[in-house]
């Protein structure tokens, strides 16, 4: 029955889970790195956002064909190929990893509804947690629809943020300098790392293993060779989506923002309405709304599938869904600053990347694990580089903090 399908068909209809995915490179946290680093230093990190989106295309696809390809997840993989000392070790960062994503996402979200409606803080990340669990309950054997809804909410996060830099007039020298690598001094390379971590998201690269896993199980019928194709589609289109998102992010900051002296979300929302008129601000607003919810459900998810994989322990996403929202209410309550709080947790996720890109790279380049599937050298070399690149970044910051 399934040869009958035209090919065309059979391709869109194997779509979606990497615009799931996706979601986390467009998150608040995002927002605030691509915000702050325009508005800091103009185009000269635009290099480090275009790289970062090259390396997450790499990761979510091998992410996606080792599900594909074993039916299983990346924390369930490490937990039957390392030795159960490890094991905990990767679970202990990965929940901080989720932990500081939630942080992220429920603070991004409730400056989106003050930015809107006014509303405090504290009452909209409450708001921001009740609207996202609603969302997460429609995967409940709905997995489909969950991507339509997420991919919804991503439409509307591209559509707001590709208006802007028509609206802008754009240096297009200072726009092609920001391609040349380089940096100007320690914040730069600070903000670069909080880039990295908002781009290249440890979380989703457990998740879309998982998404893949339970969208196509083996046995189903379908050919492994044709999801996998399918697959790199899926990432090539969706991770493009959200590099253009990030790009345009962080060039409308650099032309609207370049040496404000309040280069945070408030800011921006500010100075938006000040440059491009209501509409523009009113635009950053909904996308920053849009991102905390889709984002916010899709990090829960994440979270389920850690623990489910690295300990094989179901947890009820209500006690999840708590677990997430207390540290983020914490610093809602105690009045922390929002846009230092959300570079802050970027940073550390750029710190979890390595722990879940090695044995990504390890386990995909195994012919016993990935069987015919198993990576090229090409690509186990480019993906070993980017890790070397990522784990220098991050020493360099070790040394930076050491030196004050």
């Amino acid at each position: 029955m399934t040869a009958t399908v035209p090919i065309k068909q059979r391709v869109v209809g194997l779509l979606g889970p990497a615009f799931v995915a996706a979601v986390a490179y467009v998150d608040p946290g995002n927002f605030a790195t691509n915000v702050e680093s325009g508005a800091r230093f103009g185009f000269l990190l635009l290099w480090v956002v275009l790289t970062a989106n090259v390396v997450a295309m790499l990761l979510q696809y091998l992410s996606a064909k080792l599900g594909i390809a074993t039916g299983r997840s990346l924390p369930e993989l490490c937990r039957d190929h390392y030795p159960r000392p490890v094991v905990w070790g990767l679970w202990a960062q990965a929940e901080i990893v989720v932990i500081m994503t939630d942080l992220a996402e429920f603070i991004g979200g409730a400056v989106a509804l003050n930015l809107i409606f006014g509303m405090p803080l504290l009452q909209g990340g409450v708001v921001i947690a009740v609207v996202s669990f609603l969302i997460l309950a429609i995967r409940t054997g709905r997995q489909r629809r969950f991507e339509s809804v997420i991919t919804a909410l991503l439409a509307v996060i591209v559509g707001a943020f590709l208006y802007q830099p028509l609206r802008a007039d754009v240096p297009g020298g200072e726009l092609v300098r920001g391609l040349v690598p380089g940096f100007d001094g320690s914040a730069s390379v600070l903000l670069a790392a909080g880039i990295v971590g908002a781009t290249v998201m440890p979380h989703a690269v457990y998740l879309h293993s998982a998404l893949t896993q339970e969208r196509f199980p083996r046995g189903q019928g379908h050919e492994r060779d044709l999801l996998i194709r399918t697959q790199r589609l899926d990432v090539v289109l969706a991770m493009g989506v959200a590099g253009l998102v990030n790009l345009a992010m962080l060039v409308v900051a650099a032309t609207l923002l370049r040496g404000s002296d309040d280069p945070t979300l408030r800011g921006a929302h500010t100075a938006f309405a000040e440059s491009g008129g209501a509409l523009t601000a009113l635009l950053f607003a909904i996308a920053l709304l849009a991102s905390g919810l889709a984002s916010s459900s899709v990090g829960v998810y994440a979270g389920q599938i850690v623990m489910q994989g690295f300990l094989r322990r179901r947890v009820p996403l209500s006690l999840r869904r708590l677990a997430a929202i207390v540290p983020a209410l914490a610093v809602l309550g105690f009045g922390v600053d929002p846009t230092k709080a959300l570079v802050f947790s970027q940073v550390v996720l750029s710190f979890g990347i390595p722990f879940a890109l090695v044995p990504l790279v390890s386990l995909t380049r195994r012919r016993e694990v990935m069987g015919e599937f198993a990576n090229r050298r090409v690509t186990t070399l480019a993906a070993g580089a980017a890790s070397v690149v990522i784990i220098a970044l991050n020493l360099v910051l070790v040394v930076l903090a050491l030196g004050g």
